[in-house]
């Protein structure tokens, strides 16, 4: 079955049921009181900044788009991109790209105009839908794609150069359109992160999303009274992937435009969140703003809140403990993907398993595993390798990259890019990135475990390390540091403080500086090596003594 199925069937079980809320704090902060004056005899109050749709509201809006995009001859197996932020528009524009066979083309919001032209044609797209934030870098590029012909508008003040959506959905049938879809026909594409070069265009097809579905509701087990909390954007897997989901078991998602500390726990206690799926830069904002006195979480109803999971990056097992120390009821999981994979789950820790903090965990729902030296044999417990996992949710091909898809699909097998080891239970850690090993002097350094540990010093909020070139070593480590509010160390703190680390382990180099991160919370390597690998240090850029 096609994963629209799922809506469908909502829309006749639960018609009159909330399926999605969009929360925008901005707005909300507008026309209502502070969030310090907030108090709970204030909950159930709307204001501006408040929209919500039902499960027939969605289906409905689903199938207008769908008939809109069949009137002005999108068919089968045509590509319709969306560029759009988080809004209550985004899934029924999704779901109605996939109800004409059509495939949904999500686009991240940070693309450059260039960028955007680049993966429309990369992708052979169709149509866009975009949004007003998009107006300028569209603007740029209309008469660039000329076989994108069709340009869908969402908002006031239509561009001349596209069509309002808003005007044109309202004219159109709520019904069903007549188009039969499989699951093995194709669904989507979505684009990689980029962190380790260009995007490439990753093809799935309609029964990997469901597998996704599937996935998600076996790990944190669903039901339909949980309310799952959605920040990240929903143009990436991971987000979409864990709201699946809510989709299978019809329950009800919030929307929440932003990911200050205040309005995450705002949101949580007046939708009486039960899920919250979190970055690990978010995490530490809330467990630092409670620390600071700014949040006092004994004023908010929390006590529905049951599971907080934390994926896109390694997780430092010390943010966990002090997670479980303000929130000890609450269940915890790690989930490790790819967008090859179709987004989080492979892998995943498991909601009791928390005394394996620091692990991805093991193979998930569906899925297999294993670690492969450089000639795709698997290694002894404990060796690094590459990790390897298989799948319904491994990717169909990288669309029109032949050569890029060779490289990671061996069989059914879908080889990551990341090294990972296995310990003695079969739980497999994260190593790094196999592009961002650094070889130091013949040694192998995983910058991770490098992370790992400064990210244990009071004063560090965030840390990164890449590899710089160096004269004598070939490489030597530099990690870029960035402090928390309020927190003073310098060099030598940070010098005194790596004396535990094996020697060629300790960074050559110390850098105080903002760590940069993709709106999916991954590191943004290749711009800190830009930006550091061709500059002269500074005085912030301090060689450590190896004599220490």
């Amino acid at each position: 079955m096609p994963i629209t199925e799922f809506l469908e069937q909502n829309a006749k079980l639960y018609p009159n049921d909330v399926a999605l809320v969009e929360i925008n704090p901005e707005l909300q902060e507008k026309s209502r009181v502070t969030w310090r004056e907030y108090s709970l005899i204030e909950q159930g109050a709307n204001g501006d900044g408040r929209s919500e749709i039902t499960w027939e509201d969605f289906d409905k809006r689903a199938n207008r788009f769908a008939n809109l995009l069949l009137s002005r001859g999108i068919k089968k197996g045509d590509r319709v991109a969306i560029l759009l932020m988080n809004c209550i528009e985004y899934l029924p524009i999704y779901f109605g790209i996939l109800k004409t066979g059509a495939l949904a083309v999500p686009l991240n919001y940070r693309y450059t105009a260039d960028e955007i032209k680049y993966c429309l044609k990369l992708s052979e797209s169709d149509a866009i839908v975009f949004g007003p934030e998009f107006t300028g870098r569209m603007e740029q590029i209309c008469d660039r794609i000329p076989d994108v012909r069709l340009k869908f508008y969402i908002g006031g003040d239509c561009p001349t150069f596209a069509e309002s959506y808003n005007k044109l959905v309202t004219y159109c049938t709520s019904k069903k359109p007549d188009v039969a879809v499989t699951d093995n026909e194709y669904a989507a594409i979505y684009f990689s992160s980029g962190t380790t070069g260009f995007p490439k265009a990753i093809l799935h097809a309609h029964k990997a999303l469901v597998h996704s579905c599937k996935v998600e509701q076996n790990h944190h087990m669903q039901t339909k009274d949980d309310v799952f909390l959605c920040i990240p954007p929903l143009y990436h897997t991971g987000a979409k992937m864990h709201w699946f989901g809510s989709l299978l078991v019809g329950g009800k998602a919030v929307l929440l435009k932003g990911a200050k500390p205040e309005w995450i726990i705002k949101a949580v206690s007046e939708e009486k969140c039960s899920i919250v799926w979190l970055l690990v830069p978010w995490a530490q904002d809330i467990l630092d703003a409670i620390d600071r006195g700014d949040i006092d979480i004994d004023r908010f109803n929390l006590s529905q809140w049951r599971l907080m999971h934390i994926g896109a990056q390694p997780v430092p097992p010390s943010l966990i403990k002090r997670w479980l120390e303000k929130f000890p009821h609450h269940k915890y999981d790690t989930n490790y993907g790819l967008s090859e994979s179709i987004g989080p789950g492979c892998v995943h820790l498991g909601v009791d398993n928390v005394h394996k903090v620091g692990a991805i965990g093991k193979a998930g729902y569906g899925w297999e595993t294993k670690i492969v030296d450089e000639n795709g044999n698997e290694v002894e417990k404990g060796e690094v390798g590459e990790l390897a996992v298989k799948g319904p949710g491994v990717m169909l091909c990288y669309f029109n990259d032949e050569r890029a898809t060779n490289e990671v699909l061996h069989g059914d097998w879908l080889f990551t890019g990341d090294m990972a080891q296995e310990d003695e239970d079969g739980f497999i850690f994260l190593v790094d990135r196999k592009k961002d090993v650094i070889i130091s002097g013949g040694e192998n350094l995983y910058p991770v475990q490098i992370e790992d540990f400064l990210r244990k010093h009071d004063a560090i909020k965030d840390v990164a390390v890449i590899g710089l070139p160096d004269a004598r070593l070939g490489e030597i480590a530099a990690a870029i540091i960035e402090l928390k509010e309020g927190c003073k160390a310098d060099e030598d703190d940070i010098n005194d403080f790596c004396r535990d680390l094996p020697r060629y382990k300790r960074p050559h180099r110390l850098i105080f500086a903002e760590v940069p991160r993709n709106p999916t919370g991954k590191i943004e390597k290749p711009k800190l090596r830009k930006i550091y690998c061709g500059e002269s240090l500074v005085a912030s850029q301090v060689e450590m003594k190896l004599d220490k």
